[in-house]
C-alpha cells in the first residue's frame, strides 16, 4: 500500500509510478488551474482534454463565470464545451436559447436533463471519443447527476437545492475519476462558485475570449491593443457594427478590468 499526503501535490488526473514506496508524478501533458475567492491559486486537474462548463437554469452561474472557465480552458490547451443541464425545468426555454446564441458555433453545447435522458445520447458520443473531460459548474447545477445519468452503476451522492437563493449544496466534496460505459473518463468536482483566472494576462485575455475570434482575424492597429477606445480596433469595430453583442463585450470589460487590477496590486507588492 502507498499512502499519499494529502498536501502531495498530486491532483486528480496525475499519471503516477510507485519508486521505493513512493509515489513519482510523471510529467503533466495539461493542468488546469483556477484562484479561488481568496486569490489562492489552485491546480484542479492534470492531463485532461475536455472542459465541460456545466450550468443550469437554477440556479443562475455568477456573471462571467462561463466565459472565465472557458478561456481557462483555452489557455490549458483544453477543448471547452458547454453543457447545459435541466432542460425539462419549467420556464428554461429563455436561458436555453439566450446561451445557444451566444456560444454555437463558437464551441459545442449540449442541452441536457439528467431527470428524463434528454440530449444524453450526443453529449455520451462526445464524451466517448477516448477523451479524459473535467465537468466544472457551481453548486447544484447537477454535474454528479449528469454522471449518474450517464453511468448509473456509480450511484453518486446528489443533494437538493435549498431556497435560499436557490443555491446547491455541495455532495462531492474531492474530484474523482471515472471510466465512461462509451469510452473516455470524467472527473466528477465539487461546485467551483467561482472560476478566476490564472497565468492569462490582461493583453493575451481578447485571444482567448469566446466570440471575439472573427476580431482576432481581423487584426488591431496595434499589437497592444486592449480593445477599449483604440483606434483601429478590430473588436469595437466588431461591437459598433452589431457582430460582437454589446453585452458580451462589457463582460469582456469586467473580466479585463479584473485581470488590470490583479496585475497592479501584483507590481506594487514588487
Amino acid at each position: 500500500m502507498v499512502k499519499v499526503k494529502r498536501n502531495s501535490g498530486h491532483v486528480v488526473g496525475d499519471s503516477v509510478v510507485v519508486q521505493d514506496h513512493r509515489l513519482k508524478r510523471l510529467p503533466r501533458r495539461t493542468e488546469l488551474c483556477r484562484r479561488d475567492s481568496r486569490g489562492s491559486v489552485r491546480i484542479v486537474g492534470a492531463n485532461l482534454d475536455v472542459l465541460g462548463v456545466v450550468v443550469a437554469p437554477l440556479p443562475l452561474p455568477a456573471p462571467g463565470y462561463i466565459d472565465q472557465a472557458i478561456v481557462a480552458a483555452r489557455e490549458a490547451g483544453l477543448i471547452p464545451v458547454l453543457v447545459i443541464n435541466k432542460g425539462d425545468l419549467e420556464d428554461s426555454e429563455t436561458f436555453v436559447e439566450k446561451l445557444t446564441a451566444i456560444y454555437s458555433g463558437i464551441l459545442d453545447v449540449f442541452v441536457v436533463s439528467a431527470v428524463d435522458g434528454e440530449g444524453l445520447g450526443a453529449l455520451e458520443l462526445f464524451l466517448g471519443q477516448g477523451f479524459r473531460s473535467f465537468f466544472v459548474g457551481i453548486t447544484g447545477v447537477g454535474k454528479s447527476s449528469l454522471l449518474n445519468a450517464i453511468c448509473p452503476t456509480l450511484d453518486l451522492r446528489v443533494g437538493e437545492l435549498y431556497e435560499a437563493g436557490s443555491r446547491g449544496c455541495n455532495t462531492t466534496t474531492v474530484s474523482t475519476l471515472h471510466s465512461l460505459p462509451g469510452g473516455g473518463e470524467l472527473v466528477d468536482t465539487p461546485g467551483f462558485n467561482e472560476f478566476g483566472l490564472v497565468d492569462i494576462s490582461a493583453g493575451d485575455l481578447a485571444g482567448y475570449f469566446p466570440g471575439f475570434e472573427e476580431a482576432m482575424e481581423d487584426h488591431c492597429r496595434f499589437r497592444d491593443c486592449r480593445h477599449r477606445t483604440e483606434p483601429g480596433c478590430a473588436v469595437v469595430n466588431l461591437v459598433e457594427s452589431g457582430s460582437i453583442a454589446q453585452e458580451r463585450y462589457v463582460t469582456y470589460l469586467e473580466i479585463l478590468d479584473q485581470l488590470e487590477a490583479g496585475e497592479a496590486r501584483f507590481k506594487s507588492r514588487r
